[in-house]
C-alpha cells in the first residue's frame, strides 16, 4: 500500500443501470478499505445498503493474497448485499470466492444495453453442475432472521419457516421456503441455471438464479404475496404460480 495515496481513493463505487453496483478495491490494505467504506457510507452512499453488489479486485497487484474473506465480512456486516466477485480469470481466486458462498461473475454490456428485465451480470462460463440430489439438502427449521445468512453448499436449501427482511439464503441447488420470503434468496450460486426458488409467499428484497436477479421493485403486484416458483428462462427470471 502506498502511504501517499489518499484514503478516500481506496474504494470506488460504480453504478450499473441501477441494478448492480461495483465496489472496486484500489488498495490491498484491509483496514484502509474498511475505514474508507465507513467514510463513504457516511457521506451519502447509504442507499447502497441492500442493493446487489459485486466486488472488483482487478486493480489490486496481488488479488490472490488479498484478505477477501475480511472484506466480504465487513461488507455483509454493514448491510451490503454481495452477489459475487468480478471474474479476473484467476482459478484460485474463483475457488476462494465460491468458498465464501459467492460467484465469480463477469460484467457484460459495458456501454451496451440489454432488453428490460435481463441481468447486467453473467455467470462464469463453466458447465452447469449436475442436478442436485435430495440427499445433499440442508434443512432449516427456524426462521432466518435479519442479519443471518444460510448457505447450502453443494445442494438444496429447505427452510420450513420464513426468511425475514435483511436475511440472506443461498444454495448451489434449489431453494424451498415454506413460509414468506421477505429477504434475499440466491439459488444456483455456482452457475446452476437449472436451479429454482420455491416459496409460499413472495415479497423479496432480491431473488437470483445463477447470477441473474430481480430486485424488490421489479416484482409485480400480481407476483407479490403469492405461492410461486422462480426459474431462469435464458437470461430472464420467470415467476410462476404454484
Amino acid at each position: 500500500m502506498s502511504a501517499a495515496r489518499p484514503v478516500l481513493n481506496a474504494l470506488e463505487f460504480k453504478g450499473r443501470m441501477l441494478t448492480v453496483t461495483v465496489l472496486r478495491a484500489l488498495e490491498a490494505d484491509l483496514a484502509t478499505l474498511i475505514d474508507t467504506l465507513d467514510r463513504r457510507l457516511g457521506e451519502g452512499a447509504e442507499m447502497l445498503r441492500g442493493l446487489p453488489m459485486l466486488l472488483d479486485l482487478e486493480a489490486l497487484p496481488d488479488a490472490a493474497g488479498f484478505d477477501l474473506a475480511g472484506l466480504v465480512d465487513a461488507c455483509r456486516s454493514r448491510g451490503l448485499s454481495l452477489i459475487g466477485v468480478r471474474d479476473t480469470g484467476d482459478a484460485a481466486l474463483a475457488a476462494r470466492v465460491r468458498d465464501l458462498g459467492l460467484s465469480a461473475v463477469a460484467l457484460t454490456g459495458e456501454g451496451g444495453r440489454k432488453p428490460a428485465g435481463r441481468s447486467r451480470v453473467e455467470s462464469e462460463t463453466a458447465p452447469s453442475p449436475a442436478p442436485v440430489q435430495a440427499a445433499t439438502s440442508l434443512l432449516i427449521t427456524q426462521p432466518v432472521r435479519s442479519g443471518q445468512q444460510v448457505y447450502a453448499r453443494g445442494g438444496d436449501l429447505v427452510v420450513v419457516a420464513s426468511v425475514s427482511p435483511g436475511a440472506e439464503v443461498l444454495a448451489d441447488g434449489n431453494i424451498h421456503i415454506y413460509g414468506a420470503l421477505r429477504g434475499r434468496a440466491l439459488a444456483g450460486v455456482q452457475g446452476n441455471a437449472q436451479a429454482r426458488i420455491f416459496c409460499r409467499s413472495l415479497d423479496p428484497e432480491l431473488i437470483s438464479i445463477a447470477g441473474h436477479y430481480r430486485l424488490s421493485e421489479q416484482v409485480t403486484d400480481e407476483e407479490r404475496g403469492r405461492s410461486v416458483q422462480v426459474r431462469l428462462d435464458g437470461e430472464t427470471l420467470r415467476v410462476e404460480p404454484l
